[in-house]
């Protein structure tokens, strides 16, 4: 309804991750930085991970779109919680390769040919996994396993695992994750955007759908959005496409902080009302006696033992990170070596 009001050729702000929109700011840059890094070794594992809805994953769509497809050959996988063999299952389905009455053993083994065909052809095998946090440790090992296929001393296949904030832990403090963490070899958290970067962010999506400052955002309007989004990619688009509907339907031409404040509001309320719906389903259950089992915390918390091996593992983590931005600033280097000669 809004693009015919404002004369769009497109919605600029679907929440449908979409490369075609991808916006170039100073965390997503050093993603980038770090992905490109993490192809040039060719091997092991890169994480990036980032708070929901911060562009994980129009980042990942950019990444593969920039690839050569003589040279590339990636799966992209979007994790449930699937156990070790069904991760296999997934892996071989998305290179394409059939699983249906198949053991472990020979999917496996048809994995290992698919990798070994294709290095032959001259291409490299990446996998994707998105939403990795859901991914138990029996899973993530079953994808360590896969790094160990090489011929010579080439790995075979190279993966990059995509998860919310909540990975970060799991991976640099779960003892049984040993032998990953020593082949991750670059990691980055995305950041929420900065005040000029929010509105360089709108104006950017805008123009790519032929926006001709119809409607124009006033200062006021740009302040009010990102205090309330803090900045982070879907929580802007989820609040920008309210606003446009809402001029369309109120014909206006000018996006001022009153109207933001009035969305808002809106939104609120919708958010007031759903909470209210899901708090009665949940006291109907409790009068028909579903109460449930809660956990006792204090049989949860860590003594000093467990403490003193998550700081040596953080330790490590540090390390490596400083190793990894080493690797980033020298290929950096030598890349403008190149241009310049």
């Amino acid at each position: 309804m809004y693009t015919d009001f404002y004369g769009f050729d497109g919605k600029p702000f679907q929440l449908t991750p979409d490369p075609h929109f991808y916006f170039d700011s100073s965390t997503h840059h050093k993603a980038m930085a770090y992905l490109t890094y993490g192809l040039s070794q060719g091997e092991g594992f890169i994480i990036v991970t980032g708070e929901i809805g911060a562009g994980k994953t129009t980042l990942v769509g950019r990444l593969l779109n920039e690839l050569d497809k003589e040279q590339y050959v990636a799966a992209k996988i979007v994790t449930t919680h699937l156990d070790a063999d069904d991760i296999l299952k997934m892996v071989a389905v998305g290179f394409g390769l059939e699983v249906v009455h198949k053991d472990k053993a020979i999917i496996l083994q048809d994995i290992e040919t698919f990798l070994r065909r294709n290095h032959m052809k001259g291409k490299r095998a990446l996998l994707i996994i998105d939403e990795v946090q859901n991914l138990p440790t029996g899973a993530l090992e079953e994808l360590r396993m896969l790094s160990n296929f090489q011929e010579g001393d080439r790995a075979l296949l190279q993966s990059f695992l995509i998860g919310q904030p909540e990975f970060r832990d799991k991976w640099a403090f779960d003892p049984d994750l040993e032998q990953l963490r020593q082949r991750v070899i670059a990691t980055h958290h995305l950041q929420s955007m900065t005040y000029d970067e929010t509105c360089q962010y709108i104006l950017h999506r805008l123009s790519l759908v032929g926006w001709t400052e119809n409607p124009k955002f006033e200062k006021s309007a740009f302040d009010k959005i990102y205090k309330y989004t803090n900045g982070v990619p879907r929580k802007l688009n989820t609040l920008c496409s309210r606003i446009l509907l809402f001029g369309a339907i109120e014909e206006l031409r000018i996006i001022d902080e009153k109207m933001v404040n009035d969305v808002i509001d809106d939104m609120e309320t919708d958010t007031v009302a759903a909470g209210a719906s899901l708090q009665r389903k949940k006291s109907n259950k409790k009068s028909n006696g579903d109460y449930g089992h809660e956990k006792n915390n204090a049989d949860e918390q860590p003594d000093l033992k467990q403490i003193q091996q998550r700081l040596d593992l953080l330790e490590d983590y540090v390390k490596l990170h400083d190793e990894t931005i080493k690797g980033v600033l020298d290929l950096a280097s030598s890349l403008l070596e190149k241009d310049n000669s």
